[in-house]
């Protein structure tokens, strides 16, 4: 049964979430008993996985099964999980929490931090050379789409420009918040919602577009969430940026017109959709998804 033929979207959201845990803890299930292993593992314990469930589900339109699929799923978790240690790290965002749960440098220490997100990088490349994916040709490009998405040109760009931002002389105009965004939360959901395509030899053109819109959308919604959501339910401190003085989508729009963006972009990525018909429904439930939530 593939994803999109589940009843409803939490359905199809959990059950990624079960698969690509499932697949995660396959990955390091020979690994040596350290102390940095634990810490993998607790890092990629959690979360929604919607990113997994992207390329799941977008591999589904195409007739992909889900355990073809499931590598690149694992692959891009397992890289955004990498993405949380090093950003929670004093030297960036200097979080104490996340999804609940003490961040991976205050459980154990700085340099396991380090070193477990340096080893969840390079294990998000090892599951993309799995031989299911399909040829090497089609390897080299998942290996190459998210080398790019979360690199200097992507979500590290993006972090480097947040971080820049908090020491700015004035807040970033929204063009700029937007720039930034598009590169730290925005990259590693357009490869994921690409990933089915590619691994179908389908063009990846509409859903590119598709996760352009969703990817600032998620954005505004945590930037509501961090002024109107509950820190218990979150997982994570909020109002930080409030805090520290940085320019977001709601100080830059109003939380009213904040809202009102966020729902017309995910007006706009459901057209990006409509040309896939009734298959395309659960990647519309995912839109609707990202600023009802509340973490």
């Amino acid at each position: 049964m593939t994803l999109s033929a589940a009843p409803t979207f939490p359905t199809a959201l959990s059950l990624a979430a079960v698969r690509v845990q499932t697949r995660l803890n396959t990955a390091l299930a020979d690994r040596a008993d350290e102390p940095v292993i634990h810490a993998m593992r607790y890092a990629m314990s959690g979360g929604k996985r919607l990113r997994g469930f992207l390329v799941l589900e977008s591999a589904a339109m195409f007739g992909i099964a889900p355990e073809t699929a499931l590598s690149a799923a694992a692959a891009v978790e397992a890289l955004h999980a990498y993405s949380l240690v090093h950003d929670d790290m004093p030297c960036m965002d200097d979080d104490d929490l996340r999804r609940g749960q003490p961040t991976v440098h205050v459980k154990w220490d700085e340099a396991t931090a380090v070193l477990a997100g340096d080893a969840l990088q390079t294990l998000a490349f090892e599951l993309l050379t799995d031989p299911a994916l399909g040829s090497a040709e089609t390897r080299i490009a998942l290996v190459r789409g998210l080398a790019l998405a979360s690199g200097a040109q992507g979500m590290v760009l993006g972090q480097a420009l947040d971080i820049a931002a908090e020491t700015a002389a004035s807040p970033l105009s929204l063009d700029q918040i937007t720039r930034l965004q598009a590169g730290k939360t925005g990259a590693l959901i357009r490869w994921s919602a690409e990933a089915g395509a590619i691994i179908a030899g389908a063009d990846p053109a509409p859903l590119r577009a598709y996760a352009t819109a969703l990817g600032l959308a998620f954005q505004i919604a945590d930037d509501i969430l961090d002024v109107t959501g509950d820190a218990a339910v979150a997982g994570k401190r909020l109002q930080k940026d409030a805090t520290a003085g940085k320019a977001t989508f709601v100080s830059l729009l109003g939380l009213e017109g904040a809202q009102a963006r966020a729902r017309s972009l995910v007006d706009e990525a459901e057209h990006h959709l409509a040309s896939y018909g009734h298959k395309a429904h659960t990647l519309i439930d995912a839109a609707r998804f990202v600023i009802a939530r509340d973490s």
